[in-house]
C-alpha cells in the first residue's frame, strides 16, 4: 500500500463528462510528497465490480471514488482529506453530502442530511477554493451519498448483491460501519463539488436494490 499516493477510480461511459471532470482534477492542489493516479473503467456490468476492479487495481492508500459527472471545485480537496483522515485513524470514508441515520424505509433523501453538493443551476457563482481550519469538525453519518466516496482502507464492494447502479454507497457505508470505520462528511463553507447529474427516468430499479439492501442491513436500520 502506498500511503504517499491519491488514486481517483471513474466509472464511465461518456467521454465529454469524463474529459471535464479530469481537467478539474489536474487543477488541484497536491500535497507535498503525494502523487495522483487516474482509473477509469468502461464498461463496468455495476458500480460495485468496476469499483472493484479499480481497489485491484490501485495500490494507493487514498481512494477516490466518484461520478463521472462530478467536479471537483475546492482546489484544496486532496489536503482536505489528508486531514480529516489524519486527525482520527477510526474514519475509514468521506462523503460529501450523507444521512447520520437511516429511517426503515433505507431513503436517504427523506430524513436529516449534513453536507451540501452545488449543481449545474449554481455554476455562475462565485467560488473560493477552502481548506479546512479544523478537520475534526466533521459531521460522523451513517450514509454517504456515492457521487463521491473518498476511502483510507480497502473493503470491498458487494457486487454479489448490488449487481446494477443503486444503493452501492450505502451498502459500501454500511461495510465500512461493520469494520468498526467512521464515515464523515466535512463541514462544507461552499460546496467542494458540483455534480451534474440531470433527472432520474426511473426508479424501477432503485427499489429493487432498496428491498435487497433492507433484507441485508435489516439487524442495522430501526425497526
Amino acid at each position: 500500500m502506498n500511503d504517499k499516493e491519491f488514486c481517483f477510480i471513474i466509472c464511465t461511459n461518456d467521454e465529454l463528462f469524463l474529459n471535464e471532470c479530469l481537467i478539474f482534477i489536474s487543477d488541484l492542489y497536491i500535497p507535498e510528497g503525494f502523487s495522483i493516479d487516474i482509473i477509469t473503467i468502461k464498461g463496468a456490468v455495476s458500480m460495485t465490480s468496476g469499483y472493484n476492479e479499480g481497489m485491484r487495481s490501485s495500490k494507493a492508500k487514498y481512494k477516490i471514488y466518484m461520478h463521472q459527472d462530478v467536479f471537483i471545485l475546492n482546489k484544496y480537496f486532496l489536503i482536505n482529506l489528508l486531514n480529516i483522515f489524519n486527525c482520527n485513524p477510526s474514519i475509514g470514508m468521506i462523503g460529501m453530502i450523507g444521512a447520520p441515520e437511516l429511517n426503515k424505509e433505507a431513503i436517504m433523501w427523506s430524513v436529516l442530511r449534513f453536507g451540501c453538493i452545488m449543481t449545474k443551476a449554481d455554476f455562475n457563482l462565485p467560488y473560493e477554493s477552502e481548506l479546512c481550519d479544523n478537520p475534526g469538525s466533521s459531521f460522523v453519518v451513517k450514509v454517504i451519498d456515492g457521487l463521491l466516496m473518498a476511502t483510507c482502507v480497502d473493503i470491498p464492494w458487494r457486487e454479489d448483491i448490488f449487481d446494477g447502479w443503486d444503493f452501492y454507497d450505502c451498502s459500501q457505508s454500511m461495510e465500512f460501519a461493520r469494520k468498526g470505520y467512521k464515515i464523515v462528511v466535512p463541514e462544507q463553507k461552499s460546496p467542494w463539488v458540483l455534480h451534474d447529474d440531470g433527472v432520474a427516468l426511473s426508479l424501477l430499479n432503485y427499489n429493487h436494490y432498496r428491498k435487497i439492501f433492507i433484507e441485508e442491513y435489516k439487524k442495522e436500520l430501526p425497526d
